[in-house]
């Protein structure tokens, strides 16, 4: 039984109670949202033993990271390093984008070393294998996209961004957009070809009732990649990326029915006062299913510091309604990220996340930044340290410091004379 059906049913799960206690909430909020389809919990039913988290309305903003091989760069050890270090760095779920090398020994080593959710796109896998079987991509066919993510689902991926919501509808909205960057999606790209060249509808959107069997088979939730996002702030809602979501919402729609847990995807680029808008269309169109928000990058102009144009875009995302962040490195649009760049685009996107979580009133936020601020005004180091975003960074910078913990104001730290005068203390 998937969750989305034992939820229906009225059967809590062990996976419900987990995220009902880390998000310090009832029970009974926890399966309502499961059944309505507003959260989801990412968890493929053949895959134990890892940290569960809730995507939705009302929980905790949540962080994804990306790792993965290429085919210049094959190296398993420096993405397990990555795993680690995404994981101790407090990321909720990671993707393996894998579009080289040993694409199934990457993937399997994520779900074996990962105490998280585990996502993927399986159409890089399907696409990058039928050049090497059939000669191309455009070569690869409706079976080899179904075998791919059938494949993934029986290893144990917990969540699986695929690109139904894009049709010849939408093509041929894009087409007539006048857009400055067409279509930047890996996965939407390898499609638009497809489906160009064969003359054929996207096989995802067409035979979506065989997608959903296999995903429900495996309680496997559907994240509805956005094939067609802007990939710059100019094409911010533009006619091409509202009939995707028209279509995304058709789709939610037809998931949700089916049992199976769905989340979708949102745009890359989107300037600042485009950003509610966003967030409230999507709501409307999709049923209000979780978003998922890869950024969003406030600003073109940046790159080598893209992962502060993303934590700009996606603070305001989520304070607007966003439930899950994807943190975005500083390599974006520049290469391969590096396992800094990787710290960068983590740290970023949780303090995107958290200054999100206190927009919307979340509890425990308010509770951390309390006890940071507390930690200040009595010279407590150690607390400082452990409520930090960064406790390595902090460490390094405080116990370099003077006995007040400050090396900026020393003895006359304006936080600690009021709180001596005040009695706070001694």
């Amino acid at each position: 039984m998937t969750q989305a059906s034992a939820a229906r049913a009225g059967k809590i799960t062990p996976e419900m109670e987990t995220v009902a206690q880390r998000e310090e909430m009832d029970i009974d909020s926890i399966l309502e949202g499961v059944a309505s389809g507003r959260i989801v919990i990412p968890h493929n039913m053949h895959r134990k033993g890892f940290a569960y988290c809730g995507i939705g309305p009302d929980l905790r903003i949540k962080v994804n990271a990306l790792i993965g091989t290429s085919s210049n760069r094959e190296d398993l050890s420096l993405e397990e390093r990555k795993l680690a270090f995404v994981e101790e760095a407090g990321c909720d779920t990671l993707m393996d984008l894998s579009t080289g090398g040993n694409i199934d020994g990457m993937r399997r080593l994520a779900l074996a070393k990962a105490n998280l959710a585990v996502g993927t796109v399986p159409i890089y896998q399907a696409a990058i294998e039928a050049i090497e079987k059939r000669g191309s991509i455009v070569a690869m066919t409706a079976g080899d996209m179904f075998e791919t993510i059938e494949k993934q689902a029986m290893d144990g991926v917990d969540f699986m961004a695929i690109h139904s919501a894009y049709n010849f509808d939408v093509l041929e909205r894009l087409r007539g957009t006048g857009r400055v960057t067409d279509v930047v999606s890996r996965g939407g790209s390898f499609l638009t070809a497809w489906m160009l060249h064969n003359n054929q509808e996207n096989p995802l959107y067409e035979q979506f009732d065989r997608l959903l069997e296999i995903l429900k088979k495996y309680d496997v939730t559907l994240s509805m990649g956005d094939a067609i996002r802007p990939g710059s702030t100019a094409d911010s809602l533009d006619a091409a990326q509202l009939q995707g979501l028209i279509v995304a919402g058709e789709l939610v729609e037809r998931a949700q029915a089916a049992g199976v847990q769905v989340m979708v995807e949102g745009p890359g680029h989107v300037p600042m006062h485009h950003v509610e808008a966003t967030i409230q269309v999507q709501k409307r169109l999709c049923k209000g299913a979780p978003y998922f928000i890869l950024g969003t990058l406030a600003t073109d102009v940046a790159p080598g510091y893209d992962h502060i144009t993303a934590a700009i875009g996606g603070a305001l995302a989520g304070a607007a309604g966003a439930d899950f962040l994807c943190y975005v490195t500083p390599a974006e649009h520049l290469g391969l990220p590096t396992e800094e760049d990787v710290k960068e685009g983590v740290i970023a996107a949780r303090i995107a996340a958290h200054a999100a979580d206190l927009a919307r009133g979340n509890k425990q936020a308010w509770e951390e930044d309390r006890q940071m601020a507390q930690a200040r005004v009595v010279r407590n180091i150690e607390g400082q340290i452990s409520f930090s975003v960064d406790p390595d960074k902090t460490r390094a910078a405080l116990t370099a410091a003077d006995e007040h913990g400050c090396a900026a104001c020393g003895p006359d730290c304006a936080a600690q004379v009021a709180a001596e005068y005040y009695g706070v203390v001694s």
